[in-house]
């Protein structure tokens, strides 16, 4: 498989999926080339940007002049921030209003925005007129490190999150480390779970180069941030170019945590955790699970513990009611026959789907964190 092509500030990483192979983009102060980059990929007669009402005036409507300006019929579309808006309600009223400035097979669908917004655009995409051509130009850590990257797409259901949706790979992708300079503080420290997370499941060098790079990290330094970006969109083309539409069990492999943290963010209610800050919560759950199973020393997990710490994250389970959380996984796309599945670690670097966990375990790994 192909490597993330190296310099100081500029880096590209290719998802090799056949047809639909596309570039994904790292570097400082390039999402002033958008339109540029939208351009050398597809023909783009009428641009529909959808955003959200926080990232509209930073970068949003910035990227609908500057597609304006090259010759683009551009639809600016926005939705309030947050994972309330990845419901069907907003979906139905993207579609209307898509339809409403004449959109048609032709459009492209331009997300800008964090994970939300990529998968709520992603989705547009995908269902409007059976599919519009897509690009994705994530503003936050974590949608450029993980959801951008991959092709899912998809809106929640009140009590399941991501339950409806589709494998809908973008043309491109365009991450400019600098838009992480405007990210809250709460919203880049949750960024970070999902890169520890490539480090626990696949890569153990790029674990220990977390371990030793905490500072920089810290202060967003523009040349660190580039390589973990870069390395993480690596690790995950990886996995998606071997499983695209998780067929052959490879692709669970990057659901580590997310057993516990999405039963934890619907048990909370959307939006009272973020999702990288249940994600680190969930590891150190499922990283407990795999000692009580005897599968790993408790190194394994203090390591882990200790590095999510120094990166500003949670750790502790949110005080609520046990038994919703575990009436939460048993929603989770991952059960078969009722019967709960987890990726556990067997080693720093590489994780297994394990089947048929009892349940009294998957509780105590939850107990245990308090």
């Amino acid at each position: 498989m192909k490597r993330a092509a190296l310099t100081a500030e500029h880096k590209i990483v290719r998802v090799e999926l056949s047809e639909r192979s596309y570039d994904i983009e790292i570097g400082a102060e390039i999402i002033s080339k958008a339109p540029e980059f939208f351009a050398a990929r597809t023909k783009i007669s009428h641009a529909i940007l959808i955003t959200d009402d926080q990232v509209r005036p930073l970068y949003g409507e910035p990227i609908a002049r500057a597609c304006a300006a090259a010759g683009m019929r551009t639809t600016l579309l926005s939705v309030p921030a947050g994972e309330t808006s990845k419901s069907i309600t907003m979906a139905d009223r993207l579609w209307n209003e898509s339809l409403d400035a004449g959109a048609d097979r032709k459009s492209v669908v331009i997300a800008v925005g964090g994970g939300v917004v990529g998968d709520l655009g992603g989705f547009i995409a995908a269902s409007f007129a059976r599919g519009l051509a897509f690009f994705q130009v994530p503003t936050t850590l974590l949608a450029q490190v993980d959801s951008s990257v991959g092709g899912k797409v998809g809106i929640n259901l009140p009590s399941a999150k991501n339950m409806v949706g589709a494998f809908w790979q973008p043309q491109g992708v365009l991450i400019d480390v600098d838009v992480l300079q405007t990210l809250p503080e709460r919203e880049y420290r949750a960024g970070l779970a999902e890169v520890v997370k490539y480090g626990v499941i696949l890569d153990p060098e790029f674990f220990a180069f977390l371990e030793n790079n905490v500072e920089a990290i810290n202060r967003r330094d523009q040349n660190a941030l580039t390589h973990v970006i870069a390395r993480s969109c690596q690790l995950k083309a990886d996995v998606v170019q071997a499983d695209e539409r998780e067929t052959t069990g490879l692709r669970a492999v990057l659901n580590y945590g997310h057993t516990f943290c999405h039963a934890f963010e619907a048990t909370c209610g959307y939006g009272e955790l973020l999702h990288g800050e249940a994600v680190s919560i969930g590891m150190l759950c499922a990283s407990r699970l795999a000692e009580l199973l005897e599968r790993i020393p408790a190194e394994v997990t203090e390591r882990q513990l200790k590095l999510l710490t120094a990166l500003g994250l949670p750790t502790t389970p949110p005080k609520v009611d046990i038994d919703q959380v575990m009436a939460a996984m048993q929603r989770d796309k991952k059960v078969e026959h009722g019967r709960l599945q987890f990726v556990l670690p067997t080693t720093l670097g590489h994780v297994e789907l394990v089947g048929d966990v009892p349940a009294n375990l998957a509780k105590r790994a939850i107990n245990d964190g308090d």
